[in-house]
């Protein structure tokens, strides 16, 4: 499993994944699953996965080495002409590993599992958030729904449904999405460190933050402690049953 989170907001995007793979509890391994696709000062994309590692790898292998979609000449990430079509794009490889490997697996009992998000600027054009199904279809982020989830997403959700709007800033945005991901650490083993980081200020063309994050990283530590005991004081200034119940007759 995995947890993959971006947030689309006025002045750029923030997007964070882990990097935890499992087969079984015996056979747990670290792969990267945020891919950049970046021509300084033209085009700067980053593409989030989740799901079967096989199937996003064959996607990303495709996308780099071109895709059709229909009849039209092959096309890459560095080459369409729109954040759109950029999205088509990835809907047509995974289309495309289906096709190659989609009865294959199911032959063998394995389900066509895998979703991505893909945010990015193309110069000329505005800054755009997508979110991709396992079929290729998608669905964009806007001002009124600013943030994207793929993989386990439950426990990271609620900061985000707190706290996250259009005009958060964008370091604000950093904060939420690193306890967005402590809260699934700390609620689900499938989902594991390190994590990626990746900033972008909207007509940048370039990311202005490409980090991994460790364990050992000191803002995380402080980060995640800080909201931890934060948590419990505001826990521990909750009324108690006793107070709330004050002057009723108890069955």
């Amino acid at each position: 499993m995995t947890y993959c989170v971006a947030l689309f907001l006025k002045a750029g995007l923030v997007m964070l994944s882990d990097t935890r793979t499992n087969a079984g509890v015996d056979n747990i391994s670290t792969f990267c699953k945020m891919h950049r696709f970046e021509t300084p000062g033209e085009r700067c994309m980053v593409l989030l996965t989740a799901g079967n590692l096989s199937i996003s790898q064959s996607v990303v292998n495709r996308l780099h080495e071109g895709v059709s979609i229909g009849d039209a000449d092959p096309e890459t990430l560095a080459t369409v002409p729109s954040m759109f079509r950029a999205a088509q794009l990835v809907g047509a490889a995974i289309r495309d590993v289906y096709n190659s490997d989609g009865l294959a697996m199911k032959a063998q009992g394995v389900g066509f599992d895998a979703s991505f998000l893909l945010g990015g600027q193309i110069r000329g054009r505005g800054m755009r958030l997508f979110q991709i199904y396992s079929p290729g279809n998608f669905i964009e982020a806007t001002p009124e729904t600013p943030y994207l989830q793929i993989g386990e997403h439950k426990y990271g959700k609620p900061i985000l449904d707190r706290v996250v709007s259009y005009d958060t800033p964008v370091q604000d945005g950093v904060k939420l999405v690193l306890v967005s991901m402590d809260s699934t650490l700390r609620s689900n083993l499938s989902v594991g460190m390190p994590i990626d980081l990746a900033v972008y200020h909207r007509d940048d063309m370039q990311l202005r933050i490409h980090r991994r994050i460790t364990e050992t990283d000191s803002y995380f530590q402080h980060v995640r402690d800080h909201w931890s005991n934060a948590l419990r004081q505001s826990y521990g200034t909750l009324p108690t049953a006793d107070e709330w119940w004050a002057g009723e007759r108890q069955v």
